[in-house]
């Protein structure tokens, strides 16, 4: 892999050029094809990486466990009860604790400022699994899927409906805007991302060819979409007590067929997972019971449907994340 790559942290993608993002997302399709044929691609071995999850997850869990086994690579998974960060241990002393025993560090958490002290310290590359303002592997997925279903990303209109304020709607306006993609964040305007955000996309998109549009009109939104998109309403970490405000101001914005039916013949649904589709989850039924929703940011007649790829996606976040740590820390191709 270029030597470009070598060494350098992944805390958010505009950190990285839109040609750069193409080319993390062709290593990431390079090792499915291996993954499928079964063709090993072990050349770390004797590497080692930390995960820290200060918030728990399936799929990055799994996702980095498994990438990392692949290239060769040993793991040790850090939890919230098994990490002193920020509490017995600064984060500066533990960037520099950890650089001593290991060759990369993901971070999963809260403040995108930890993860950016994190790599500030730390002598070995320090990837972003999530934090509240930014979700960039996912992002790599979301490109790898898109690119697999219409054979390009330049000129794809995607459309986001939700809350657009956290780490899904901030990084799919940032990816659009690298790579030349026509992103619409669709919601009450109170959800809408920071001002300063919009404004410095809405300038790398002029450069790229895309665009970037904020609306309250989800019939607006749908027309012509190819990729519809949506998060979950309540995110990890904040109360209960927001439920009912965020199902009376985003109810209008859950993607249902009749939505999709205005957007590109070929549209897609894309969703970062988990979601609540129906009653089949803790907080699905809890759901239920108080608000008698068997449904929330999408229709179950959506997620399950032929247009839906969510699943394809999440599969992309584990050959995406192996292209990631593969490219920062020196994989030759």
């Amino acid at each position: 892999m270029n030597e470009n790559f070598k060494g350098r942290d992944f805390l958010k993608l505009l950190d990285y050029s839109g040609l750069e993002i193409g080319r993390l997302v062709d290593l990431a399709a390079y090792f499915k094809e291996k993954k499928q044929k079964g063709e090993p691609v072990d050349q770390l071995r004797g590497r080692n990486v930390a995960l820290i999850f200060e918030k728990t997850s399936t799929r990055t869990r799994c996702a980095f466990e498994v990438a990392a086994h692949d290239l060769g690579m040993g793991t040790t998974y850090l939890d919230p009860s098994g990490s002193q960060i920020g509490k017995k241990e600064s984060i500066a002393d533990t960037a520099r604790v950890l650089s001593g025993m290991f060759d990369g560090i993901e971070y999963r958490g809260f403040g995108q400022e930890i993860v950016e002290e994190l790599a500030k310290y730390a002598k070995v590359p320090v990837w972003n699994g999530l934090t509240n303002e930014f979700h960039p592997t996912q992002m790599l997925a979301d490109l790898l899927t898109i690119r697999e279903h219409f054979g390009r990303v330049q000129g794809i209109r995607l459309s986001y409906f939700g809350d657009a304020r956290y780490n899904t709607g901030n990084s799919l306006m940032v990816l659009g805007a690298k790579v030349g993609m026509h992103v619409t964040l669709c919601s009450n305007k109170k959800y809408f991302p920071d001002p300063e955000l919009v404004k410095t996309c809405t300038e790398l998109a002029r450069e790229s060819g895309g665009s970037i549009t904020l609306t309250e009109d989800a019939k607006k939104a749908a027309e012509g979409a190819d990729v519809f998109y949506t998060d979950v309403w309540v995110s990890m970490g904040e109360p209960d007590e927001v439920w009912e405000e965020r199902i009376h101001d985003l109810t209008p914005y859950r993607i249902t067929s009749e939505l999709m039916k205005l957007g590109s013949s070929d549209c897609v649904f894309m969703h970062c997972l988990p979601a609540f589709h129906d009653r089949k989850t803790g907080i699905g039924e809890k759901i239920y019971e108080k608000y008698g929703l068997t449904e929330m940011e999408v229709t179950d007649e959506v997620f399950e449907s032929e247009r839906s790829v969510v699943f394809q996606e999440a599969e992309n976040r584990m050959h995406t994340i192996k292209a990631v740590m593969a490219a920062t820390l020196g994989y030759e191709m």
